[in-house]
């Protein structure tokens, strides 16, 4: 494969980006100098293949664990986005779905990381000044998803960045950089190649995910639910009614939103973000998460269980008083309206 003035080469054991008239590269691979002039860039699976200290093909490599990858082109910018990925969606129901992992999620790794070739010949000095816009561009587009934070934990823990440019042919002449108008094509096309890898990855979230964030697993919103039954005995059948429902009212789009408007709020608010809010000690002139939590039971099940969610915030059952202040409330407000819910006949 070629791309611009560069040549991709495929094995079964690695990629290697060739460009004869060699590469000017600042990168964090393993074996690097930090800035290189080398003729081979090398991201592969077995290091064994180099050694160190035969340089003699002028040479950076980076060990990884699959060369997963695809490549997209912007005018003078090539981009390379290696995948490695640990994560998968199962159904959790016919409906509903949730991301898993075989390693366990302290163990599972997503490394999004990329190779970028600008077709041009850079002084080192504005080649260190696009590699920081690269860095910057991938923070704050990951950041802005907000993914949940088991997910967060495991995102880009070892991934590694080059950025390759032509040599010049001689050593004080270099093309000009416009950065205003780099910058704007960089951020975009790094947005653009990140939001490709979780198509291709096929890596998406749901509100269950956001749940294993928080802790929250079903069988204990079921567990809290069950406590305060009254007049009748807590039995298996009812168990499954009361997991039933709560799980179809997670299929319910104005559930998950007040839900996720909830959490975010909460992580927001928790975290300081919002300087004229503090909730350190559960301000009682805070009601917002009491307006939410009642939206939740009411659409569920109606004003019946706007009545239901005063027993349940305020004996604040199982799971529940365990949870920061937002979260009490909305969940209190979503087992209120699904006990209500099963025992609406």
């Amino acid at each position: 494969m070629q791309s611009n003035n560069i040549n991709i080469i495929e094995k079964d054991y690695g990629i290697c980006i060739n460009n004869p008239n060699y590469f000017l590269a600042i990168n964090d691979f393993t074996i690097s100098n930090g800035f290189d002039v080398v003729e081979n860039v090398n991201i592969v699976k077995d290091m064994s293949i180099f050694n160190p200290k035969d340089n003699d093909d002028a040479f950076i490599a980076q060990k990884v664990n699959s060369i997963d990858y695809f490549s997209n082109n912007y005018d003078d910018l090539t981009i390379l986005t290696f995948m490695e990925n640990d994560l998968f969606v199962q159904d959790f129901t016919d409906k509903l779905q949730v991301v898993n992992t075989d390693k366990g999620f302290e163990n599972a790794r997503i490394n999004l990381s990329n190779v970028v070739y600008i077709n041009k010949a850079i002084s080192k000095k504005d080649l260190l000044k696009i590699y920081n816009l690269i860095s910057k561009a991938k923070s704050k587009y990951l950041s802005s998803l907000a993914l949940p934070i088991h997910i967060q934990n495991i995102l880009n823990t070892n991934d590694f960045l080059a950025v390759l440019a032509n040599v010049s042919s001689n050593d004080d002449t270099f093309d000009k950089v416009d950065f205003d108008e780099l910058n704007i094509i960089i951020s975009d096309a790094i947005e653009i190649n990140l939001e490709d890898a979780f198509k291709k990855l096929k890596l998406n979230f749901g509100i269950l995910d956001y749940f294993v964030s928080e802790g929250i697993l079903i069988g204990d919103l079921v567990d809290a639910g069950l406590e305060l039954i009254a007049g009748v005995e807590a039995t298996g059948e009812i168990r499954e009614k009361l997991e039933a429902q709560i799980l179809k009212s997670l299929t319910d789009i104005n559930v998950i939103a007040l839900l996720v408007a909830a959490m975010r709020t909460e992580q927001d608010l928790t975290g300081g973000r919002i300087r004229e809010v503090d909730i350190s000690d559960d301000p009682a002139y805070l009601y917002t998460d009491e307006v939410l939590g009642l939206a939740i039971s009411n659409q569920i099940a109606g004003t019946k269980a706007t009545f239901n969610f005063k027993r349940y915030d305020e004996a604040k059952p199982g799971i529940i008083h365990g949870l920061p202040p937002m979260l009490d409330d909305i969940f209190a407000g979503l087992i209120a309206g699904c006990m209500s819910k099963i025992f609406e006949e």
